[in-house]
């Protein structure tokens, strides 16, 4: 138990560190470095690399400190993480010359697993002492040197860096020569060798002296070089070249490597005097990059590529130097042969681009150079033009081309001519090269605005609100610019079509002016005008039909039976209501009336629909749903009241439905006689009695006089005649002696057309009836009154009732 718990904590020491170290290795830095000095033996420290990594003695077996495989420079102590060196180092085998030096690795780590870089640098420390290549310099110098002649030493080499490399040169005290010490552009040190006295090869044939050449570490260390200078005996004669001037051709496609020609000099002195080396003399070091002389067999060759276009000729100064110094010299010219290398250059060096599409043909359009850096055939160029288009090419002199139009333009067929241009030469093999030509061709007004339709037609529902969209027009004009900006103005139509419609000039929609009724106008016409905005300026035009749609805003209005607030006359005394008869003996589907309406209104809102509104009886009358016509809907029977009211209800198809309404009035009577007293409203009499008493005072004495002369005229005639009695029709005996107890207007019913009424009184009798007669007779509206000329409207004031037709 105690191990376990030991074990526990020990866990819990490694695991909170381990925690605290990754919360903070996004902090820790990237890389660590370490200086150390090279040559450091095997096991040398290098630095704490587990502590510089936040590691603690105690985290190490857990985190499992190690280096990348391929490290084999240094190792890490896996009981304290130090970093030590695990082989010698070497700067200068490591990083040869190079100022800086270092070793980059990585150190890894587990639990969690990451990666650090660690980079060690290695300081120079001077142990290597500056060499000279050569121990022994030998040099052959003629008496006749005048002092002042410099020759050169050569460098020593020192693998240190810094200032522990090599630093400067000392030579052995003599009385004829010194050291100088030279540095180069890359900034080594070189030593040279001045005569500072001439020789006497007499007195001295030989001199042998010491250079030294010194670093400057601390302490500094040093090489040495043994100098050999023989003094030889001077050279009288010079070499000579076999002649002055060579010359030679190569083809520019020579590879590097050819041989260009041989030179050759002699030399008449003997020994050293007479070996010649070649080289070259004063010349350009662009042609010194494109050959070469063998300084022994005096062969020059070619080092690099040639270009005739760039240099058709070469001339070199060849040198040739006898061992005694002497030197002569010669010239060699070289010609460049040329080579088919090279494409033909096409140069735009004039475009006309937009050009106006009614450019007539022949117009020059764009001017072409073409050039080959070739010459002879290779450099003789050819040119055509690739692809269909309204474009040729016309030769000019200096190598000049015109392209011109070969027909006319359109610019609405073809904005832009994309063509191209192929220049080829003659040579063998022929090279060709092309370039793109992109012609714009610009608008000319030659297009009229065409409208997408010759005829438009809208829809507009009535009762719009003034300035609502109807309809929008487009004309589309292939033109550019200005040329296909279409305007839109009304341009005619229908008369007072501008007080319907208004049209928007730049979008082409039209609003309408006002509100529409469709009953007023169902549909009109307008004419729209597309123009561009070219000069001239080119228009079309189209019809633009508006239909008017019908809403249901009117309700019916009923014909039949008419209101009779609609005929009565404001302050007048009330008329009696229009009323139909039906015996008492009718049957079912008996013909009562036919309720007249119509609406305004089109369609379906103007199909009308009539119904009864349910009575204390809903089953005696019905109503056709669609004619309208009023029947029975069963037998009259003896408990039906005398005076039936019926009200009808009219409605039409529309949504919302609107409705009106009519009141029919029926007397259940077999005859005019037994329906009278039915019609005989207490109410309204009493209304009328008071405004009436005179008149019917007066009414009742003319029938009365009237009477009394018709019954003494008809006994006369009778006694005179003494025919048998007839029957005798009269509409005006009716009239008369009916009075205005019987209503005027009751012929004029529900069916003035095929149906009516006539009244027959007999010559004999006293007694009066009325007689239902066949449809086609005259009606009673003809026979009885006719005080609104068969309009079907009662008069404004009923007239007196006389006491006869009362007693009746």
């Amino acid at each position: 138990m105690v191990g376990e718990q030991s074990q526990r904590q020990a866990g819990g020491r490694v695991l909170l560190p381990a925690l605290l170290l990754g919360l903070c290795w996004r902090a820790a830095a990237e890389r660590l470095r370490y200086t150390i000095p090279e040559e450091l033996g095997r096991g040398s420290l290098v630095g704490p690399l587990a502590r510089d990594l936040r590691l603690s003695p105690a985290d190490l077996p857990a985190r499992k400190l190690r280096l990348s495989a391929e490290e084999q420079y240094f190792t890490v102590s896996g009981e304290n993480g130090n970093l030590y060196v695990s082989e010698r180092l070497d700067r200068e085998e490591m990083c040869g010359e190079a100022a800086s030096c270092s070793v980059t690795f990585e150190a890894l780590v587990q639990n969690p697993l990451n990666v650090f870089h660690v980079e060690v640098a290695i300081q120079d420390v001077n142990d290597n002492a500056p060499r000279f290549l050569k121990k022994n310099m030998q040099f052959e110098i003629i008496e006749s040197t005048i002092p002042g002649a410099r020759f050169y030493l050569g460098m020593a080499e020192d693998a240190d860096v810094g200032s522990n490399s090599l630093q400067g040169y000392e030579l052995e005290a003599n009385g004829y020569f010194e050291v100088e010490v030279k540095e180069s552009p890359d900034g080594s040190k070189f030593a040279e060798l001045v005569l500072r006295r001439a020789l006497d090869r007499e007195r001295e044939p030989s001199l042998r002296l010491v250079l030294t050449a010194l670093d400057g570490g601390d302490p500094p260390r040093s090489g040495t070089a043994q100098l050999c200078i023989n003094v030889t005996d001077a050279n009288d004669n010079a070499p000579v070249f076999a002649q002055d001037r060579y010359r030679a051709s190569l083809r520019e496609d020579a590879p590097p490597g050819s041989t260009v020609l041989n030179v050759s000099a002699s030399d008449a002195d003997a020994g050293t005097n007479a070996c010649i080396t070649y080289g070259f003399g004063e010349t350009p070091s662009k042609v010194l990059q494109k050959f070469a002389v063998d300084p022994e067999s005096g062969m020059i060759s070619l080092q690099e590529a040639l270009d005739f276009e760039d240099t058709r000729s070469f001339s070199l100064a060849v040198e040739a130097r006898d061992g005694g110094g002497l030197v002569a010299h010669c010239k060699v010219e070289v010609e460049v042969l040329d080579v088919n290398d090279n494409a033909p250059e096409v140069t735009l060096t004039s475009v006309s681009s937009p050009v106006s599409e009614d450019a007539p043909a022949g117009t020059v359009v764009a001017l072409l150079k073409m050039r080959d850096r070739d010459s002879g055939e290779n450099g003789e160029v050819s040119c055509e033009l690739l692809g269909e288009t309204p474009l040729s090419l016309v030769a000019s002199s200096g190598g000049l081309y015109k392209v011109v139009t070969a027909s006319a333009l359109d610019r609405e067929q073809a904005a832009e001519h994309r063509v191209t241009v192929v220049a080829r030469d003659r040579g063998r093999p022929s090279l060709s090269s092309g370039t793109t030509l992109v012609l714009e061709v610009s608008d000319v007004n030659d297009n009229a605005p065409v409208f997408e339709e010759a005829a438009y037609s809208a829809y507009v529902v009535e009762n719009n609100a003034a300035g609502a969209p109807v309809l929008r027009v487009l004309a589309r004009d292939v033109d550019a610019g200005a040329n296909g900006r279409v305007s839109y103005w009304l341009a005619g139509g229908c008369a007072d079509a501008a007080a319907y419609v208004s049209v928007e000039a730049r979008s082409g929609a039209l609003y309408a002016q006002r509100s529409f009724d469709y009953e007023q106008c169902r549909e009109f016409a307008v004419v729209v005008r597309a123009q561009d905005g070219g000069e001239p300026a080119r228009s079309s035009t189209a019809t633009v039909r508006v239909f008017v749609l019908d809403r249901n805003d009117n309700a019916p209005r009923v014909l039949w039976p008419a209101t009779e607030e609609g005929d009565r006359v404001p302050g007048s005394a009330p008329a009696l209501e229009p009323f139909e008869v039906v015996p008492r003996s009718a049957e079912a589907g008996y013909l009562v009336a036919k309720v007249v309406a119509v609406d305004a209104d089109a369609g379906q809102n103007a199909w009308l629909s009539y119904e009864l509104v349910p009575a204390e009886e809903p089953a005696l009358f019905r109503v056709g749903l669609h004619s309208g016509e009023v029947r029975t809907a069963r037998a009259v029977s003896e408990r039906d009241a005398a005076k039936q009211r019926l009200v009808a209800v009219v409605k039409d198809h529309g949504q919302p439905a609107l409705s009106a309404t009519a009141t029919l009035h029926v007397v259940l009577a077999e005859s005019l006689q037994e329906a009278l007293p039915e019609l005989s409203d207490n109410d309204t009499v009493s209304e009328l009695t008071s405004d009436l008493n005179l008149i019917l005072v007066v009414a009742l004495a003319v029938v009365s006089l009237v009477f009394v002369l018709t019954v003494i005229l008809i006994f006369f005639k009778c006694r005179r005649s003494r025919s048998p009695p007839i029957f005798i029709t009269s509409d005006k005996e009716l009239y008369s002696s009916l009075g205005s107890k019987v209503p005027y207007n009751y012929c004029s019913s529900t069916l003035p057309l095929p149906y009516s009424y006539e009244v027959c009184l007999a010559s004999d009798s006293g007694q009066k009836d009325f007689t239902f007669l066949k449809p086609g007779t005259t009606a009673l509206s003809d026979c009885l009154l006719d005080v609104e000329h068969g309009s079907g409207t009662h008069s404004r004031k009923d007239p007196p009732i006389p006491e006869s037709l009362a007693q009746i």
